[in-house]
């Protein structure tokens, strides 16, 4: 693993606090600041985000306790059950990149909406029924981090000479959400002993969104393959690490880069 120093730091609060008289020169800088760390590798971490501190101890004490069910109670709310909204639980093993299994489990989330929408990625959750705190802590964090990646998507806008209700007037209107909770077990705890020497977490790869918002716990893990070799992007405290998607990389004809990590 080489090492080529940490990812930038971009406090985006000019987009996403309240106006002030010399916003437009602040809202500037951070638009400068987004375009280098989008012509570099496609990652920084965000802080001035302003999602309150309680709600994230919230969604992480609800999420553990779901982790923590038989698997028996977590497949209640299996993948299959949730049709073409793409919604619900996985267990380790149930998840591929680039063809291989991820040895991880997780849950996913999206807008919440009826089962008569015809439009696949859109439809009503999963929720478990021994977690009933996780609803509220779901619904009120994608509330709170759509709002942070429109702000991020004024400062691309920005970035990129554009206005910055370009995308909010357009691309991102309705956007389609996808939120995703995964949890890595130790080897030992999913039954599997020691993970072989190609045995990931997850594989390499890119997402295929506009835009992602990570919220890490106090594990590292994350490393991003830059045009300087894998780097390391280790959590800090207060902060989100965003990229860019493949969708983000196609609008701008390869201008800002879809990153494998």
């Amino acid at each position: 693993m080489n090492s080529a120093g940490p990812l930038p730091v971009i406090d985006v609060s000019p987009f996403t606090g309240p106006s002030t008289s010399d916003g437009g020169r602040d809202r500037a800088a951070v638009a400068r600041r987004i375009e280098a760390a989008c012509l570099d590798s496609g990652f920084f971490y965000v802080s001035g985000h302003g999602v309150p501190d309680d709600l994230i101890a919230l969604l992480r004490e609800a999420a553990a306790r779901f982790f923590l069910l038989p698997p028996e109670h977590k497949m209640r709310i299996s993948m299959d059950r949730g049709g073409r909204a793409w919604r619900g639980y996985f267990p380790v093993g149930g998840e591929l990149t680039s063809g291989r299994p991820d040895l991880k489990e997780g849950l996913y989330f999206g807008a919440d909406l009826g089962h008569e929408d015809p439009r696949p990625l859109h439809g009503p959750n999963l929720y478990p029924e021994e977690v009933p705190e996780l609803r509220a802590a779901v619904r009120a964090y994608m509330d709170a981090l759509t709002g942070v990646g429109q702000a991020v998507m004024r400062g691309v806008a920005l970035s990129l000479g554009l206005e910055e209700d370009y995308f909010a007037s357009g691309y991102t209107a309705t956007p389609t959400v996808l939120f995703r909770i995964f949890h890595y077990p130790p080897p030992a705890e999913s039954g599997r002993g020691e993970w072989g020497p190609d045995e990931w977490g997850v594989g390499e790869h890119t997402d295929y969104g506009l835009l992602t918002l990570l919220l890490q716990d106090d594990n590292p893990g994350l490393q991003v393959h830059t045009a300087r070799g894998w780097i390391e992007a280790p959590p800090i405290p207060g902060t989100l690490v965003c990229n860019i998607g493949d969708m983000l990389d196609r609008l701008t004809g390869g201008l800002y880069r879809s990153t494998p990590h």
